[in-house]
């Protein structure tokens, strides 16, 4: 996939917004594996808010650009062992899936930053392969965060399968979109719905996401 400039990439945000009729998504740009200066140079565009699956990767580069004062978004799955680093250098954990992971964050988060913003990652096509909790158990997970202080709720994340059937991505969609509105109206401060990603965030957006986490449409292949 060719790399798109940041504005244009926007204006498509914006267009396939417009024609499903749902406000426009925020943009969470992916920067796993690209280096400090290509997070910089987008920065630079106007892109606020950084997605990272690594916390040590991750660290360095929340060290290298602090004078930018950019977001910073854990996205990938997080272990108990790094819950303590990332409470204290991210914005948003985006990857709660289990209880002992939000006792965690809350214990480290420190006092002095405002509490830790946190999406449920749910596991909504029940793949193997992918971390997540069930649609299940949400409402349980939802009610341990709220209980703590130092974390604040604001929706849920998936990342469903690569279905080749468009029904069926959509399908996924769906269900991931009903969740929210049902979280929602038992909590009415949450407002996040982070699902899409650079191959099929039209129909995302389409069904609701507020929140798409593109990487490859913005910085082109990966680094590996």
């Amino acid at each position: 996939m060719t790399a798109l400039p940041l504005s244009t990439l926007l204006l498509n945000l914006h267009n396939a917004a417009t024609a499903a009729g749902r406000p426009t998504p925020r943009l969470l740009a992916v920067s796993k594996t690209q280096p400090a200066d290509a997070v910089a140079a987008l920065a630079a565009q106007g892109q606020r808010a950084f997605g990272e699956n690594y916390v040590q990767e991750a660290a360095a580069k929340i060290d290298a650009l602090a004078e930018l004062r950019l977001e910073w978004h854990l996205i990938g799955h997080l272990q108990s062992n790094k819950a303590e680093l990332a409470a204290q250098r991210f914005d948003w954990v985006q990857s709660v899936d289990r209880a002992k992971l939000v006792t965690a964050l809350a214990a480290h988060r420190p006092a002095a930053r405002a509490p830790l913003n946190v999406l449920i990652q749910v596991n909504i096509d029940d793949e193997d392969s992918k971390h997540g909790c069930s649609p299940d158990a949400v409402p349980a997970l939802a009610a341990a965060i709220i209980a703590e202080p130092r974390l604040r709720l604001r929706g849920l994340m998936a990342i469903p399968a690569p279905w080749p059937e468009v029904d069926r991505r959509a399908r996924a969609f769906e269900r991931m979109h009903a969740l929210f509105v049902d979280l929602a109206a038992q909590h009415p401060h949450v407002d996040t719905l982070s699902m899409g990603m650079s191959g099929d965030y039209p129909e995302a957006i389409a069904h609701g996401a507020t929140m798409v986490r593109v990487g490859t449409a913005l910085f082109g292949a990966r680094n590996t």
